[in-house]
């Protein structure tokens, strides 16, 4: 028997459309033939469960041959295999209907890589680097006969029969001269760890030579058992790694080993894991685990690989998972995520949106109930897990409903608070006279220092607030407090952060404190700083430099941002200088008689105020130093 005929497709070239069209996924051909060949031998196991199949199934393999020299990469399984009819029906039958029509519809898919198999192009995939491509296979059928198909890419091919002693299937692919790349053994070994490295069967590659001690026991000149070499099959795979174990039967050693599986290079322990196990409404499995992030929000993102029954389909789900998700490192495994559509479509499809909730609710339960179970620990660990649950109460609404109740703050006296427990400490003693609770905070307490002295010498409580996010997160707890707002301890002098109804009086008039104010800004750039006569205590610095709350945070949230604020990123950097009229440093500027005297104490004390913020530098830094040293003379 031998057949010629026409592959059942409207177009002239199978080939370089596919090639084409997915030229920038080619390797994904092995990912499909080696899956392809993984569902022919499961397919072994099902008819074996329904009692259609006598065989013995213990030995199913999928085994991947290289040969360099005839230019041919080989997939062989143990499966199912085909009949003749199976083969014409699989293979012959692509019900294109044409090939302007196929690109047309899919060029705007977002998940090329996984295209191929969804559309029945997994076989056909061969063509993206081989000029040819032979199938040899025998059904498990009793009776069938083998059968051999060829095909050069064109609709043209032939099947014949053929001799094959075992059953199964062979795929040999004749390698395309712009697909050598192919022929290198460390370049087929990286896609086969890229993409099959979970596989439920088998994948042989090869073999591998290991050292092991003489079954002999011989021993070398010195007493010592000899090594030999011992070669074996080179199997690429873990069968049942650990996202498809039941979580009762898995300890945390084995969560961190499979940690170390997926990221061989990851040199830290994550911080705690969360295994998803779900059947209904939806299939979902996977472990997901929070690494030590401290205040990195990109080099951490595209972590968690997503697998549809442990076939790798793609590291990046953003689409899939919430933003703030995509910051923790795993594994999600589930064939009811929809692999080939554009982003709108994934953002759109309820089983992905009931997928994400699912997932998000675990996240939120999970880091709930370590607060609860354990909060010392769970203050322990806060530096490394605060970006995450930041940046996750900032993008998802329902988390930050979830995370405010474990979610901390710690002030100055390293001591942590949930909001509401803060809130209730200070929302008496740091009420202002218009009725709001003013929650000061540092993002720096060595920098800022002397602000935060002096806030705790009335009596207030500091919180320490740093990171990438807190700017977005204060101004997020805000919108959701209306009774509360936030303030640096440097954004202005502290009777004024915290205004209350009493004042302190001036020892100055206000003719005075105009012309000590006239004075003073001959001294200063006056589109740099405002400067501003205030009621100070007299044990207050003499001159205090401020900037604006409402304008360094929006220049804060421009600059992570990167829009929606230019206009705040490209103001100048504007301050407050607030001159306290009851200093006795003020008083004796306006005592002053001679100009040079009174224009080097002005100048002391400006710069005295500049260097407390670290803004003195260079040349006035240096004129700040030959001034003090004559004074000290």
């Amino acid at each position: 028997m031998k057949k010629k005929g026409n592959i059942n497709v409207q177009t002239e070239n199978i080939f370089p459309i596919i090639k084409q069209f997915l030229y920038s996924d080619h390797e994904i051909f092995l990912r499909e033939l080696v899956s392809n060949a993984v569902d022919a031998t499961q397919k072994m196991k099902t008819l074996k469960t329904i009692g259609e199949l006598d065989s013995d199934i213990n030995n199913l393999r999928v085994e991947v041959i290289l040969n360099k020299e005839n230019k041919t990469i080989t997939i062989r399984d143990n499966g199912i295999g085909m009949t003749d009819k199976e083969l014409d029906k699989y293979i012959n039958q692509i019900a294109f209907s044409g090939a302007e029509e196929f690109v047309n519809k899919y060029k705007d898919a977002d998940t090329k890589n996984s295209i191929i198999g969804h559309f029945g192009l997994g076989f056909y995939s061969a063509f993206m680097v081989a000029k040819e491509v032979e199938i040899i296979t025998k059904s498990q059928t009793p009776n069938s006969k083998p059968v051999k198909w060829t095909c050069d890419g064109s609709p043209n091919f032939t099947m014949e029969e053929t001799k094959k002693k075992t059953k199964g299937t062979d795929i040999i692919l004749h390698i395309a001269d712009d697909s050598i790349e192919f022929l290198e053994e460390t370049r087929i070994s990286t896609i086969l760890n890229k993409y099959c490295k979970f596989l439920p069967v088998e994948i042989k590659f090869g073999t591998k030579t290991d050292k092991i001690d003489d079954p002999k026991g011989k021993k070398d000149e010195k007493g010592n058992v000899i090594k030999i070499d011992r070669v074996s099959d080179n199997i690429i795979n873990n069968t049942k790694p650990a996202w498809t174990k039941t979580p009762s039967n898995l300890k945390d050693e084995h969560y961190k080993a499979f940690y170390k599986e997926l990221y061989p290079m990851e040199f830290s322990d994550p911080l705690f894991h969360i295994h998803l196990n779900v059947d209904f409404p939806f299939n979902l499995t996977g472990i997901l685990y929070f690494p030590k992030l401290k205040n990195n929000l990109e080099v951490q993102k595209n972590k968690i690989n997503l697998y549809s029954n442990q076939v790798f389909i793609t590291d990046n789900v953003e689409n899939i998972v919430p933003e703030f998700l995509t910051l923790l490192h795993g594994v999600i495994d589930s064939p009811d995520i929809p692999l080939n559509v554009s982003r709108s479509y994934l953002q759109a499809d309820g089983n992905v949106k009931k997928i994400a909730s699912h997932i998000t609710k675990k996240v939120a339960d999970k880091l709930s109930r370590m607060f609860k179970k354990d909060r010392k620990d769970f203050e322990q660990k806060w530096d490394d897990v605060k970006v995450f649950i930041e940046y996750g109460m900032l993008t998802e609404q329902k988390f930050f409903d979830k995370a405010k109740d474990f979610s901390l703050y710690k002030n100055t006296d390293n001591k942590y608070y949930t909001f509401s427990e803060f809130y209730e400490k200070v929302k008496e003693t740091q009420k202002n006279k218009d009725g709001k609770t003013i929650i000061l905070y540092t993002n720096d307490s060595k920098e800022q220092h002397s602000f935060v002295k002096t806030a705790k010498d009335k009596g207030y409580e500091v919180l320490e607030l740093g990171g990438p996010l807190i700017s977005h997160l204060i101004s997020k707890i805000e919108s959701e407090n209306s009774e509360v707002q936030f303030s640096r301890v440097d954004s202005d002098i502290i009777d004024k952060l915290i205004e209350k109804e009493e004042s302190t009086i001036s020892k100055l008039s206000e003719k005075e404190q105009e012309k000590l104010k006239k004075m003073i800004e001959e001294g200063v750039d006056k589109e740099k700083f405002t400067v501003q006569v205030q009621n100070m205590s007299t044990s207050d610095s003499p001159v205090i430099i401020t900037q604006s709350e409402f304008m360094r945070r929006m220049k804060e949230q421009q600059q992570l941002s990167g829009g929606g604020m230019q206009m705040f990123g490209s103001m100048p950097e504007s301050y407050n200088l607030a001159v306290n009229s009851n200093h006795e440093l003020i008083a004796k500027i306006l005592q002053e008689k001679t100009k040079k005297k009174r224009t080097n104490l002005i100048n002391q004390i400006l710069d005295l105020a500049l260097l407390s913020q670290g803004m003195l530098k260079g040349q006035d830094l240096t004129a700040f130093i030959s001034r003090s040293v004559n004074l000290i003379k």
